[in-house]
């Protein structure tokens, strides 16, 4: 009889963790920009992440797409061993002042292919380095990607951010961009908000974390109740 209780709290417990900790697992894998925020008017180094989702087939080809309607006046690539990398221009509507001179067309494509043998094997990623600027005077930038597999299959990661907030179903990496200043003002703030009431949880993660603290609460509570339960309903010696 303890034996059968043990067994039964023990898979309570177990599908109760799966759920939770499936709901605070990521979903899946897409071409990211990282890091996702920088400062309009500077330079910054940013990197695609790109993984490979596939169970049979490699990734041998990326396709980065930047906006001609809020155009990049320098873009710089690191080389990546094993890959190839292409760059296509366009002429711009409105030049675009850099280092005190005009330019009337921008790098709007990047395209890197693998060599024989470097591709993105089906459970790795590679990432891809690039250095921008400056960012133009925009709240975002929407890199929009296409990740090509070696069967041929094309993967397009162009969904633009959803405005009720929701994740699209193809996202495509997204560059938040602040203006001068913003961001030192903010950590200003936060600073003093923090010194006057330093008991109170300002940030998302801390409460996720606090939310899965207690439902793994609940779950060693469950179990021992079932225990008492089960010692209690047995009859006696």
């Amino acid at each position: 009889m303890k034996q059968t209780a043990l067994r039964r709290a023990a898979t309570v417990t177990a599908v109760a963790a799966a759920f939770v900790f499936g709901l605070a697992g990521p979903a899946s894998a897409h071409v990211t920009v990282n890091p996702d925020t920088a400062t309009q008017g500077g330079y910054s180094k940013v990197t695609f992440r790109v993984p490979n989702e596939s169970d049979t087939e490699s990734t041998n080809k990326l396709e980065i797409n930047l906006p001609v309607e809020a155009p990049i006046g320098s873009v710089s690539l690191k080389p990546t061993p094993g890959w190839t990398a292409a760059t296509e221009k366009s002429k711009l509507a409105t030049p675009v002042k850099v280092h005190d001179s005009e330019i009337t067309e921008a790098v709007t494509k990047i395209t890197w292919t693998a060599a024989a043998g470097s591709e993105i094997k089906p459970g790795t990623f590679q990432e891809f380095d690039l250095q921008l600027g400056p960012l133009p005077a925009t709240e975002q930038i929407v890199f929009k990607a296409l990740q090509t597999y070696t069967d041929g299959t094309v993967v397009r990661w162009i969904d633009e951010p959803s405005t009720d907030g929701t994740e699209p179903e193809s996202p495509a990496p997204v560059l938040k961009l602040t203006a001068a200043g913003v961001e030192k003002t903010t950590a200003v703030e936060g600073t003093a908000d923090t010194a006057a009431a330093p008991e109170s949880d300002g940030g998302s993660g801390g409460g996720s974390a606090w939310g899965i603290a207690g439902l793994v609460a609940g779950l060693v509570g469950l179990v021992l109740g079932l225990l008492a339960y089960r010692k209690a309903a047995a009859p006696s010696a």
